[in-house]
């Protein structure tokens, strides 16, 4: 059993993705060739907004939003320490300094009724993390940045494809970023991102520091990095996207299913009102986790734990004064989660054979302890 069954989709698509690959190896243009100028207005306008800019991958889109806002030394950037360490990292290289805010239980995305406590006057961007496929309250946190006139930036690295009050993710911000990771509800065959906005300028700026920091060649007004999509990739890309509303739709379905079958069993992730779901990961909370997911692996069932250390306790944020218990509620969903096999091919047998396993391991180890 697969626990992201990528073989699978390339099964599925392989004419398509081939013949999009092959079209590259034809026209040899590996570098910013014509498929990505395709990519990144198909993108943009499955979003909804006017600017899709592809990038290397998800952390160097990151990157490159804090940069083309100025960000450096002496500024802060607020996110969570519930994710995966890019999130905050790039706050790092850019020389600003990270301000975590802990994380709702429900949907493991960024409490909003914290943020503002968080806020101070050297803050200059947030970055909320749209976590495991569904998006935070985009509307409270656009308010928020409004009066204090702070930049707002979605990681939607593991939520592409979802939307919150009809819009879709990455397109309910100033910058919004993704990554084309090939775990990733949309993703390539390596590393890739892009950036969205509406924001012309800021675009333009984006994509001069993409590469090297000029837009001309031997002409470089901002510091830039090489930060370009291969042509490959999104020739892969293009070759997935049109079957990606059927995919969206089988992890709707198929996340659907499970909470249904495992509600009683543990717990299971909540859509929140107003949102729809991709469940990048779907994700249980259960006790004794190490113990279920060994009994999981007996039964021939991957399962893997997406976070089991919040961000503040890595080591490279030491010199900022966090420890544990400064976040309880990410600390304790670091502790406790645990991902399941979810893919848009998960058939109803396994489906159903994951949910036995899981409901009798949980079960038989309540009643060992």
């Amino acid at each position: 059993m697969e626990f992201i069954d990528l073989k699978t989709q390339y099964l599925r698509y392989q004419s398509e993705i081939d013949a999009r690959i092959r079209a590259v190896l034809d026209h040899g243009k590996f570098i910013m060739g014509p498929e990505i100028a395709e990519m990144e207005a198909a993108l943009a306008n499955y979003v909804g907004v006017k600017h899709c800019l592809s990038v290397a991958s998800g952390t160097d889109s990151l990157e490159i939003a804090l940069r083309a806002l100025d960000i450096g030394p002496g500024d802060e950037v607020i996110t969570v320490p519930f994710t995966w360490i890019s999130s905050a990292e790039v706050i790092l290289l850019v020389g600003a300094k990270p301000v975590f805010v802990d994380i709702e239980a429900e949907s493991y995305n960024m409490d909003v009724n914290l943020i503002e406590r968080a806020i101070t006057p050297r803050t200059k961007a947030i970055i909320p993390v749209s976590l495991f496929g569904q998006m935070p309250d985009y509307h409270k946190i656009n308010q928020i940045a409004a009066r204090h006139g702070i930049t707002v930036i979605e990681d939607a690295a593991q939520s592409f494809g979802a939307t919150q009050l009809g819009k879709r993710s990455c397109g309910v911000t100033k910058i919004s970023s993704t990554s084309f990771f090939p775990a990733k509800p949309l993703g390539c065959f390596g590393d890739g991102g892009a950036l969205f906005s509406d924001d012309e300028a800021l675009t333009l700026k984006m994509s001069a520091i993409r590469t090297h920091g000029g837009l001309q060649r031997h002409h470089h007004p901002y510091v830039g990095m090489n930060g370009r999509m291969d042509t490959l990739q999104a020739a892969v890309i293009l070759g997935k996207f049109p079957h990606f509303d059927w995919e969206v739709q089988q992890r709707n379905e198929i996340g659907a299913r499970y909470s249904e079958k495992l509600r009683d069993f543990c717990t299971v992730p909540e859509v929140q009102p107003g949102n729809t779901h991709v469940y990048a990961q779907y994700t249980v909370r259960v006790a004794n986790r190490l113990e279920v997911a060994n009994r999981l692996k007996a039964d021939g069932i991957p399962t893997a734990i997406y976070y089991p250390k919040c961000v503040h306790e890595q080591p490279v944020f030491a010199p900022y004064g966090y420890q544990r218990g400064n976040f309880p509620v990410a600390e304790r969903a670091a502790d406790e989660v645990l991902s399941l096999p979810m893919h848009p091919f998960l058939g109803e047998n396994e489906q159903d054979q994951i949910v036995a396993a899981l409901q009798n391991a949980v079960s038989s180890i309540a009643t060992i302890n």
